[in-house]
């Protein structure tokens, strides 16, 4: 048995380190478990969006804390940087949604008006730019031809997903975090007096709390502390090709130049369970999708195509709760792991470190899928 921890978390991709390295920050004595490598990580091939437009469509809740997390972000990305030496290159200089057609742009702006009218306490953040605002808003875009517009959020940014969790795994590290890699969590057993010991190969680790972070692994550990989260893989292929100069300002959902001038292009969004394959029919989709959009883009060379495994809940919004049979007992889920970084790292971290979550947060509890199920 080793030593006592205050938390255990399981998992140390992009949510399990936010939340880790937020205890740490706090003062608490944190062990994080990691997998293997070769274990199913969305972070494998995050595309690195900090998004807001959009997200929550039809759940004021989830589009509240986009935006919450968004508002995080700049200060998040700076003092992240400051203590660990990482550059994030995060730029936060908005982001757009390409429309290629009128009825796409007049469906677009639709959706976009009902969006914002959920939340009229939040100022106005979507701008519909038909091609000629476009164009004058962003000079050296070269569009292709049935481009017709785009919508533009300012709140809107990216970041580079592999500095990212670098640099938040660097700082749990500097504020006295431990971390153990391919030490993937088996088992969990309360105590009977209160905490848990985790088991984790031939070694035992004790704790007062865990918290399951283990993306599509916290399907089976959840069960055994009480939090039986239903979810399901839903893999996503990425293209990613050559450096090339500068020919996108700011990212667009689908298609983003990176701070080193790649440019990834994605993502599918493909129901075919654990299968990791990538395929050629996915690939030529969004190429084509991706040229009607950027007609440069023809002449570049395309360097690498991969996939990783989404966590999908089944109305695909997160899951923050704790455990009603055993306290103590937290998990955290959700496939926006890098625009709610700043909310893992801070707000959620120090309502689990305080030991309770915010009322902000019920909509977001496990129970939803039983009532669900039970109508």
């Amino acid at each position: 048995m080793n030593r006592d921890h205050d938390f255990i978390v399981a998992g140390a991709g992009m949510v399990g380190s936010a939340i880790a390295m937020g205890l740490a920050g706090a003062g608490r004595r944190v062990l994080m478990l990691d997998g293997a490598d070769t274990d199913y990580r969305a972070a494998k091939a995050n595309f690195g969006l900090v998004w807001v437009q959009g997200k929550g469509y039809g759940n004021v809740p989830y589009q509240r804390l986009s935006h919450e997390a968004a508002r995080l972000w700049p200060d998040f990305a700076r003092d992240l940087e400051r203590e660990t030496g990482i550059a994030l290159h995060y730029e936060n200089g908005g982001g757009l949604h390409f429309c290629v057609g009128a009825a796409e742009f007049e469906d677009r702006a639709t959706r976009m008006r009902q969006w914002d009218a959920n939340t009229p306490e939040l100022p106005d953040s979507i701008e519909m730019l038909d091609r000629g605002a476009l164009v004058r808003r962003f000079p050296m875009l070269r569009l292709g031809d049935a481009v017709s517009g785009a919508s533009f959020c300012g709140r809107d940014a990216h970041v580079n997903p592999l500095r990212l969790l670098a640099a938040l795994q660097a700082a749990f590290l500097r504020r006295g975090g431990v971390l153990l890699s391919r030490r993937p969590v088996e088992n969990i057993e309360p105590r009977a007096g209160g905490g848990f010991v985790v088991h984790a190969g031939a070694d035992r680790y004790a704790a007062a709390n865990v918290v399951l972070a283990a993306g599509l692994g916290t399907r089976a550990l959840g069960g055994m502390v009480g939090l039986d989260v239903p979810l399901r893989p839903q893999r996503g292929q990425i293209l990613v090709t050559e450096r090339l100069a500068p020919l996108l300002p700011v990212p667009a959902s689908g298609v983003r130049q990176t701070g080193e001038g790649t440019v990834m292009i994605g993502l599918t969004q493909e129901d075919v369970g654990y299968d990791l394959n990538t395929t050629a029919a996915a690939a030529a989709r969004m190429s084509r999708k991706a040229l009607r959009v950027l007609p440069d883009l023809a002449g570049a060379r395309l360097v690498r195509q991969w996939s990783c495994l989404r966590v999908m809940t089944p109305d695909g919004r997160p899951v923050y709760a704790g455990s009603a049979q055993y306290p103590g007992a937290w998990t955290a889920l959700c496939h926006s792991g890098v625009t709610l970084a700043s909310f893992h790292a801070g707000p959620l971290a120090r309502a689990l470190e305080g030991g309770a979550l915010p009322a902000t947060l019920d909509a977001f509890h496990h129970e939803r899928f039983d009532v669900s199920q039970a109508a």
